[in-house]
């Protein structure tokens, strides 16, 4: 695995939905997460990490080193018990291990890290390393995105479908069909801002330039492996990298961040939104602080 990353980055990701919903919220009956008081759609970091971790397992298919620890259908202890197994742990003799070898926590980490690329990436609570006494339950990862916010306000719909096939010889005898309810946005443009730390790849996870790699190609592709009916069509139209020349940086992420600008290409037009072809997005290059240069994948 190559030397990790010695450069601080930030990035924004333009990606879209077309009558589907990109992230339901539970709490809601699974209606699009809204901001009330703006009407501006969200999908969450979580759900955004969740497509990355998804890509990932897909590409490598638990290649060394490149194995994911929040992973469906896979308990934590289970992967926590391998790196008890490599270091020849147990629950039990972890207390007297830890007094023979005062490095056990950092040994323990840096295991987890070096095998798992959603740990060495987003970081990671690892709460049954707690409970065994052992003090390297918390992992703070390089990588951190926010929630994705719409450029413009979206409008939720209800739709209703019906099914012919009926659940139980009871019901068909009363109805001839099912009747159900999805809910859509018809069209919806929407920006996530990410960063990644140079400083916490060096000192605590090691994610590499080879990871780095994997993640540009993950955030640009990490939807397109993950259709269904319920997401739509759902696509990253852009991804824009400010990369310093430190590993501190040059510039506040919020200087970065505001070069890009995104507006409608007639802003006569009261229609809303139907296709990414209706913005334009601009990134003032000439704005950007001395050591940061931007690329633009996509």
């Amino acid at each position: 695995m190559s030397e990790p990353i010695k450069n601080r980055y930030e990035f924004v990701v333009l990606f879209d939905v077309e009558n589907g919903n990109p992230n339901g919220d539970p709490d809601a009956g699974n209606m699009p997460r809204i901001d009330p008081e703006t009407g501006l759609g969200i999908v969450t970091d979580v759900c955004l990490k969740r497509k990355i971790r998804n890509y990932v397992e897909t590409v490598k298919e638990d290649a060394t080193g490149y194995r994911i620890y929040i992973k469906d259908g896979v308990p934590l202890n289970r992967s926590d018990g391998e790196a008890y197994a490599k270091l020849e742990i147990t629950e039990k003799t972890v207390k007297e291990k830890k007094k023979e070898d005062p490095e056990l926590d950092r040994k323990i980490r840096d295991w987890m890290c070096a095998n798992f690329y959603d740990i060495r990436t987003f970081g990671a609570v690892m709460t049954t390393f707690v409970k065994a006494a052992l003090n390297c339950g918390q992992v703070r990862g390089p990588v951190q995105l926010g929630f994705a916010r719409s450029v413009e306000p979206v409008v939720p719909q209800e739709v209703t479908i019906t099914r012919v096939a009926i659940t139980t010889e009871a019901d068909a005898e009363k109805k001839g069909t099912e009747m159900g309810r999805k809910y859509i946005i018809p069209y919806g443009l929407y920006r996530c801002e990410g960063y990644i730390s140079a400083n916490l790849a060096r000192k605590v996870t090691g994610f590499s330039e080879d990871d780095l790699s994997l993640l540009w190609k993950a955030l640009l592709n990490m939807f397109e492996n993950d259709h269904s009916a319920a997401r739509g069509k759902m696509a990253v139209r852009e991804l824009i990298v400010f990369k310093h020349d430190s590993e501190l940086g040059c510039a506040p992420a919020w200087k970065l961040f505001d070069t890009v600008t995104i507006n409608r290409k007639n802003p006569d037009d009261a229609a809303p939104a139907r296709s990414y072809q209706d913005y334009t997005v601009y990134v003032d290059e000439a704005a950007l602080p001395a050591g940061v240069t931007c690329q633009r994948m996509g």
